[in-house]
């Protein structure tokens, strides 16, 4: 329904970062974690100097690989792609809160590390020919390429990698800018090429060497000529170093990427059969039927279907009929986005969770799957839905070992012990199940709020009230009933239908009871689960939407971060996912493990696609041959 990334990020910690943007692309691995590789040299002192990194296990690429295993590596470089994003855009600098990034915004950089479609965990050189590090990883040095070079042919070199660094520590995002300053101690220049980060002591290590790798690289020389300040928007670009260049905008409207045909890296064996577009073009819709009547009539070419009715009941034009569209379900092994109707805790009537529990009852996914999305979806349980990572059932002994401190301290209660983990409530086949409607008025008479005269809810004089926020038209169909529910319950429930400007700006300023949103977490948790579920930064982080402050919460997460083995790891995770969803902050909504698209017969892909991205935009080509056939044809300019 609501919309999800064309292509799902290798680096979605970088995603993270820059979360403004509805549609993005993410080009470098920002929060993957890191750990030995089976092809790395170690010196005599121990420290470990390796083309990449990975964290539990080998890499899956030796030193001398030719090319990733996922992709073509004869695919043809030519033609466009063209895809659609939603609302509008007023700036071309997505690492500020400041104005509305235009989609795919950070395409232009490139970071020390990259990640991978294939593998979990796992990042090599792009910019850094080489990583050294120690086996506690305490620091990191990075050798820079000496090909390497910003897209006006200036060199990237190490003052740059420090630079950039020292931007997003005084100057990024304010959640991120606090973990930054926590966890390094300091960058330095050693030489042209080579750069040295150290760690604080006393924080966790292993995400470390690849979270400074995994930042954004800008040129220091352009950023001092244009007077830029990283804190204010503007829709002159950075200077980079990737693939892609500004060819044109139109405020609001349109945004074209052009390849750089000098880019520098094309030939490394981690880019070979990628980037194959000349040109990437993103056409803005102000709603999501118009979106689709614009892929109808061939505006734009490639349409990730986020919308089942569209997708069960609207491709019968004469573009699909004609054979000149392909409609495909290409098989999606990522996490679920984690996709939610989130409280916002600041607010006084989301404080008892007996209220919370109440809400969520009276959302109905299996009446919503059958009558509005076809039965396309199934229903997030988990923060880490559609994986190993997902609390299950009882506690077990390893993560009973986490909880029971937490209980014994007063931090958690005991039921969290020996309950299972918290699932969405099942519903009947009518709009409203009357029992969940029993269940929800049982414990909200229990908070206190008591049904007048009038059928709305008070308690000490005043009136339960909740507020859906909403910006997606497609939205409505789902929130209304949802409203009808809650009413019958005796909430004072609305749903106020705003642009997307309104919807951005009281989001930022935490001015909603109830909005739609996602947390994409990663298969090896780093840093950014402080950003998303940490109190130290609940009231300025754009990502923790709730305004959580929860110190088992806090405690779990640093767990998380601090453990060495995958075991370890995937127990620690357990119990934050159980602990979470024992809060009833959100009410999940739903997933589906495959992507939906529709495009014109002019592209081709990879058979198989790796399990992690669908790459449309990286390792997708253009079939000139199919696309001259189409062309004369009349089905596209």
């Amino acid at each position: 329904m609501k919309p999800t990334p064309l292509v799902r990020p290798v680096a979605v910690a970088l995603a993270r970062v820059l979360c403004q943007v509805r549609l993005t692309v993410g080009v470098l691995a920002l929060g993957i974690v890191l750990a030995l590789s089976g092809q790395q040299a170690q010196a005599d002192e121990g420290v470990i100097v390796s083309h990449g990194i990975s964290t539990f296990g080998d890499l899956k690429y030796g030193s001398d690989f030719s090319h990733l295993g996922y992709v073509n590596p004869q695919a043809p470089k030519g033609g466009e792609i063209s895809i659609w994003a939603f609302g509008s855009f007023d700036s071309m600098h997505p690492y500020t809160t400041k104005g509305r990034a235009g989609a795919l915004a950070s395409v232009f950089f490139e970071s020390l590390l990259s990640g991978t479609a294939d593998e979990i965990g796992a990042a090599y050189g792009l910019l850094a020919e080489r990583i050294e590090y120690p086996q506690d990883r305490s620091w990191a040095i990075f050798d820079i390429r000496p090909e390497a070079q910003f897209s006006d042919g200036t060199p990237v070199t190490a003052e740059d990698v420090v630079f950039s660094f020292e931007l997003f520590r005084d100057k990024g995002l304010p959640s991120f800018r606090v973990q930054l300053s926590r966890q390094v101690a300091s960058a330095e220049v050693l030489g042209d090429r080579r750069v040295k980060f150290t760690f604080a002591e006393g924080v966790p290590t292993r995400d470390l060497p690849q979270l400074v790798g995994g930042l954004p690289v800008f040129s220091k020389s352009f950023y001092i000529e244009n007077g830029r300040d990283f804190e204010e928007s503007s829709l002159k670009p950075l200077m980079g170093s990737g693939p892609y260049v500004l060819e044109d905008l139109e405020v609001g409207q349109t945004v074209v990427y052009a390849r750089d045909p000098d880019y520098w890296g094309a030939d490394l064996p981690i880019n070979v059969g990628r980037n194959n577009f000349d040109r990437i073009r993103v056409e803005y819709y102000a709603d999501y039927n118009a979106a689709f009547e614009g892929f109808k009539g061939g505006t734009y070419t490639f349409r990730n279907e986020a919308s089942s009715k569209s997708w069960a009941t609207g491709y019968d034009f004469p573009a699909v009929q004609n054979g000149w569209v392909i409609r495909q379900e290409l098989p999606d092994g990522a996490l679920a986005s984690g996709q939610s109707f989130v409280m916002n805790l600041r607010r006084p009537q989301f404080q008892d969770p007996r209220v919370r529990e109440a809400i969520g009852l009276l959302f109905n996914f299996e009446w919503s799957n059958e009558k509005l999305f076809y039965g396309l979806y199934a229903r997030i349980n988990s923060f880490w839905e559609n994986s190993h990572l997902a609390a299950e059932g009882l506690p077990g002994e390893d993560e009973i070992a986490l909880l029971a401190p937490l209980v014994a301290e007063g931090l958690l209660p005991d039921t969290i012990l020996t309950t299972p983990a918290i699932m969405a409530p099942v519903s009947g086949t009518r709009q409203l199940d009357r029992g969940n409607l029993r269940r929800a008025s049982a414990l909200l008479d229990e908070a206190g709020w008591v049904v007048g005269d009038d059928g709305i809810r008070r308690r000490d004089g005043q009136t339960l009230r909740v507020e859906f926020l909403n910006d997606s038209q497609t939205f409505n169909r789902v929130i209304d009933p949802y409203v009808e529910n809650l009413r019958r319950a005796g909430i004072d429930a609305t749903h106020s239908f705003v642009d997307n400007a309104q919807a951005t700006n009281r989001e930022r300023s935490h001015d909603f009871d109830i909005i739609t949103a996602q947390f994409p977490m990663d298969y090896v948790p780093g840093s950014g689960l402080r950003q998303y579920f940490g109190s130290e930064t609940a009231d300025s982080s754009v990502f923790n939407t709730m305004g959580l402050k929860n110190p088992a919460v806090d405690r779990l997460i640093e767990h998380v971060l601090a453990a060495k083995g995958e075991a370890e790891l995937t127990a620690a995770v357990k119990a934050l996912d159980r602990v979470l969803r024992s809060l009833r902050f959100w009410v999940p909504q739903w997933f589906k493990d495959s992507h939906t698209v529709a495009y014109y017969d002019i592209y081709d892909h990879p058979d198989p696609l790796p399990p992690y991205d669908l790459g449309a935009l990286d390792f997708w080509w253009y079939n000139a041959e199919k696309a001259e056939k189409l062309r004369k044809a009349g089905a596209i300019r």
